[in-house]
Parts: C-alpha cells; structure tokens; sequence
C-alpha cells in the first residue's frame, strides 16, 4: 500500500497528513517527535493499513507541509493536544487509536489525560509518563545528565545557531546518537533536515521545549495534577535510549489508573521506527486489535 497525502483543517490550521487504509477502519493517530516529521511512521503506517485501520500520520504543528504559527505562545501543550482533537475530527471520527514517539508522545500523553472518551489506546514511544520524567529529572542523576541539552533547546537565537550550523550538520548528527548510528535512511535525514532549514521552521520545531520547558513553561507540572491516564497504555523503550533513562520507565505505572503495559527493547535507542520497525509495528497493530 502507498500512503496517500492530505490537507485538512483543525484548529484554526492546515496540517498535512500521510494516510492509508480503508476508510470505515479504527483511526490510528500517529505523532512523530523532534527533528521529524510524519514520514517516520512511513512503516507503521503501512502495517496498520494492512490490519485494516485507517492509519493517519499528520506533520504536527511547526513541521513539514503543516502551518508553523509565529510565537513561541503557539507552541503550549494545549494548542498541540488541541491540534490532535480537531485532526481526529476533521476525519470524521469521535476517538482514534493514538500514538506517539519523542514530543509526539508528550502530546499523546496529555491527549489521553485531557481526553479519554476519545483515546480508545495509548502507545508512547521512548518517553515516559511526563509526570515521572519530571520527578526523574529532579532526583536522578542519569536523566539531568541525559536531559542537558534542553537548557540550549530553550535559548532563542543560539540553539538556531548552533543547530542550523554549515549544513545543519548537529542537527543530522542526532539522528546518528545511540547505538544503531545508521539506522535512519540518509534520505529520510534528508528530507527532515531540508524541511526544517526553511526559514522559521527550526524555530517553530524548539518552540515545543520553549513553550513548554523554557521559562514559564508549566506543562510537566499540569499534567502531574490532571486525571490519570485510565486508557489502556503501552511503553515502548529502548534500553540504550542516550535522552531518557530508566527510571522515569520503571515510574510510569504509577501514573496509569487502566491496564498498562512496558516493553522494553533490548538494543534499541531512540528512533524506535527505525530501529525496531517490526516490533513497533506489530506493537501498534495489537493495540489496534484490543
């Protein structure tokens, strides 16, 4: 099957989506992360096509085709959990199989927080519940050091800089961290790399950690006080993830009231698509099935 391209209209915005399946199947939303975009779900997409779902991957808000508002107030967690709302709807559906990898799975896990009547399951890649990533970030040692390059992420000015070096050569060498460097298509980087050096697209990209973990930022601590995620969940984590350590995994089942399940993946770092597109696939697909 071959994924077709979309524009549709939610929340006030054009988003650009790669979809594939049959029309009157279960939605599955899927919800890429930082530096990407929606062409790394391209897999899962297409294995959740064949299993009968109708597999929607949108380009979030700041990436790709999708419009990238001006402001970094146009990045909060509200607006993104608003943006999968109105793109669920706008494909004429009430709830969705949802799922998410990096910033894709922040979004995720406050959607199914904020919205459970319309999360039918969760699946979160790399990232943990957010309240326990905080609480991680606070009393480990490991994840503060695993997390110091969010104090350049939120610096306007000098993280472009620094990102969007000759070449944007920083910002392809992230996708070689961990320990499968090759595992991304040089074509795919490409492609991501390409479409964030469009001006104002790299800023729009780290106006998620800005409006979010940057100065004011309150979204780990909301989520921490909103209803606990009562969906059937799924963790998905890659044991050598070089961003995000274990403790904030192994934490995570405290904050799921519903049945909830964590997979660790041996081997595995932090672009899970690609490095285990099997398992992720076949992980999204009995979601899908429950």
């Amino acid at each position: 099957m071959t994924a077709s391209q979309h524009m549709v209209r939610a929340n006030g915005l054009r988003f650009r989506a790669m979809v594939d399946g049959p029309p009157d199947g279960d939605m599955a939303i899927l919800l890429h992360g930082f530096p990407e975009g929606a062409e790394s779900w391209s897999k899962q997409v297409d294995a959740l096509a064949k299993a009968g779902c109708l597999a929607v991957a949108p380009d979030l808000r700041g990436y790709g085709l999708s419009d990238a508002p001006d402001g970094v107030e146009h990045y909060g967690i509200g607006h993104l959990v608003d943006d999968v709302v109105g793109i669920i709807k706008a494909f004429g559906r009430s709830e969705a199989h949802v799922a998410g990898h990096d910033w894709g799975a922040i979004v995720a896990w406050f959607f199914a927080g904020r919205h459970p009547e319309m999360t039918k399951t969760l699946t979160a890649l790399s990232v943990a519940h957010p309240a326990a990533l905080a609480e991680a970030s606070r009393v480990d040692e490991d994840q503060r050091a695993r997390s110091r390059y969010v104090a350049l992420f939120v610096q306007e000015g000098k993280a472009e800089h620094v990102l969007g070096d000759e070449d944007h050569r920083r910002l392809r060498a992230m996708f070689a961290l961990g320990p499968n460097p090759d595992a991304v298509p040089p074509a795919v980087i490409e492609h991501f790399v390409r479409s964030l050096s469009r001006p104002g697209r790299l800023t729009a990209a780290l106006n998620y950690y800005r409006a979010n973990l940057g100065a004011g930022g309150g979204a780990w601590a909301a989520l921490a006080q909103e209803v606990k995620i009562t969906t059937p969940t799924l963790l998905l984590w890659g044991d050598e993830d070089p961003a995000l350590g274990r403790r904030a995994v192994e934490a995570t089942a405290h904050h799921v009231e519903g049945p909830y399940r964590l997979e660790v993946i041996p081997g595995a770092g932090h672009w899970l698509q690609f490095e285990r597109p099997a398992e992720v696939s076949r992980s999204l697909v009995q979601a899908a099935e429950r």
